[in-house]
């Protein structure tokens, strides 16, 4: 693919979608073993974990928490599927008290992958990292300690994160909220018109407020899908951050993207539409603090992600009918978010954010 005016690769929607949809390749359990044996040295019983196009296995060995084994996909991209790895080696030289998976590289070979060639199937690459014990967040009970401890754990990612760069961190992502406007059409998928309009309006203020100021803001990697499903508590204390996961959607972007993002998975159907995600931010903004234009456009950033959510979701389960039950399990909270933030003008949530954040 060449590249766009802005030096990013061609937006191909169709390509991008073809690679969403396809399916995870058939990998047993005994070959998972087998390969982990292989590759990495290291044994244990394989379990399957989830994964959208990646076949997961949580590989156990006694007491020890174990490894997970990724078999990537073979439509991943060689320089994206390393600059997810290498990533995470950075991660562990910047601050390697982070909650964040170790990589194991090969026992062969100089690479932080290993190439499986199965008989009849296309190659692919293996990876292999620390599996990291902890309840996903959206099964625990949220609340303002929980949210400051995502904020402070989130700034530290961030600023870990820093001086990380990587030929291919500005690959194309659906995901990537600063090219939101491409998805425009993906709305007409919305069922209800009104949530069109609610929708339309967020990326028009996007347009208006956001996209000009882009170029002054501060850019980095960043991980880019900081929800509940990818973070870990302890097991005896919801409060306390105990992994980071899934950093398949990690891009160049803008530092207020990621907390954005967040802040986006923090709203609440009751009381100020901003309240839970400013508790978020100004832990955030105490570790790594903003700066006056990122606190600005904050909410609007927030307001968009929501809005690429929906207009995602809704998009690949009309492709997927079979796997909309999946895709559609943030929908509702996300669209709900959508409606509470687009009725709020937005004078009063930039208001709100300077107030909470300056307090």
């Amino acid at each position: 693919m060449l590249p766009d005016e802005d030096g990013t690769l061609n937006w191909d929607q169709d390509r991008l979608g073809a690679l969403l949809d396809a399916p995870p390749l058939p990998v047993t359990e005994a070959e998972a073993e087998a390969l982990a044996e292989q590759h990495f040295g290291q044994q244990g019983q394989a379990v399957p974990l989830g994964g959208e196009r990646d076949r997961n296995f949580h590989l156990r060995a006694g007491d020890e928490a174990g490894f997970v084994l990724k078999v990537i996909h073979p439509a991943e991209d060689a320089a994206v599927s390393a600059f997810h790895s290498l990533a995470l080696e950075h991660l562990a030289r910047s601050d390697p008290s982070l909650p964040v998976p170790r990589l194991h590289r090969p026992v062969a070979g100089p690479g932080t992958e290993a190439i499986w060639q199965p008989e009849g199937r296309p190659a692919c690459r293996l990876r292999l990292l620390d599996y990291l014990p902890g309840r996903p967040l959206h099964l625990t009970a949220p609340g303002p300690a929980q949210r400051r401890a995502v904020g402070a754990c989130l700034a530290r990612l961030d600023l870990a994160f820093q001086g990380f760069t990587h030929p291919a961190e500005r690959h194309p992502l659906m995901w990537d909220i600063q090219h939101a406007l491409r998805l425009r059409g993906f709305l007409a998928h919305l069922p209800q018109v009104g949530d069109r309009g609610v929708a339309a309006a967020m990326l028009d203020r996007f347009e208006r407020h956001v996209l000009p100021v882009l170029p002054r803001l501060r850019m980095q990697v960043i991980h880019n899908d900081f929800n509940p499903h990818n973070i870990l508590a302890d097991p005896a204390d919801d409060a306390a951050i105990a992994g980071i996961i899934d950093f398949g959607d990690m891009v160049r972007a803008p530092l207020v993207q990621d907390l954005a993002t967040a802040c986006a998975y923090q709203m609440q159907p009751e009381g100020h539409p901003l309240a839970a995600a400013a508790e978020l931010a100004q832990a955030f903004h105490a570790h790594c603090p903003l700066q006056p234009e990122e606190i600005a456009i904050l909410a609007d950033l927030i307001g968009t992600r929501l809005t690429v959510s929906v207009a995602i979701s809704s998009w690949r389960a009309a492709r997927q009918p079979e796997n909309a039950s999946y895709i559609l399990r943030n929908y509702n909270r996300a669209l709900s978010g959508l409606r509470r933030l687009g009725v709020l003008p937005r004078d009063e949530a930039q208001r709100f954010l300077k107030e909470r954040l300056a307090a």
